[in-house]
């Protein structure tokens, strides 16, 4: 059976996490004129990620070749975007103690690389006939690739606004 201990000695337990040296270090390392660079890349792969699908679903309504072409270029300028974005990303997590020290910057980590590895699968399954691609994988590659943006958006969010990673913490610079 555990002690029993007093309020005091209770008041004095804390997360070794929080208690690390580091924990507070989180301002963003890679920015410009103090902004994430990261946290601005991120708005182009989101964004075409969501156009993709929405270039397959008009193409599935409308019949229309030009929507598979325009799905072809979303998707291809989204994965290479999101690799940019992931880069800016990674660094940021290997090189800034605060970010590296939080298991939920891992969690976003793992969630942003199989992000960008259906956007690879998505623009390179489009590459050979983009028209034959749509239906039906391609508009279910597109639906998960949305899906897994906006849960992996949602972490990202998270850790910026609940956790304050990569914001400056004095603004008097």
């Amino acid at each position: 059976m555990r002690p029993k201990r007093t309020w005091s000695q209770r008041r004095r337990l804390a997360d070794p996490i929080e208690e690390h040296a580091a924990f507070d270090k989180t301002e963003s390392r890679i920015a410009l004129a103090g902004h994430p660079l990261h946290a601005m890349m991120v708005t182009y792969p989101i964004a075409l990620a969501f156009l993709t699908f929405g270039a397959d679903a008009l193409f599935w309504w409308t019949g229309d070749p030009f929507w598979p072409r325009v799905a072809v270029w979303t998707a291809g300028v989204g994965f290479v975007a999101g690799v940019f974005a992931g880069i800016t990303g990674a660094v940021e997590l290997l090189i800034v103690p605060g970010i590296r020290i939080r298991a939920p910057s891992w969690t976003h980590f793992i969630l942003a690389c199989t992000l960008l590895s259906v956007m690879g699968v998505n623009w390179g399954y489009r590459l050979p006939d983009a028209q034959a691609a749509v239906l039906p994988f391609g508009i279910l590659i597109s639906a998960l690739g949305m899906g897994m943006t906006a849960v992996t958006g949602w972490h990202g969010g998270k850790l910026v606004f609940d956790y304050r990673i990569g914001t400056q913490r004095d603004h008097s610079d």
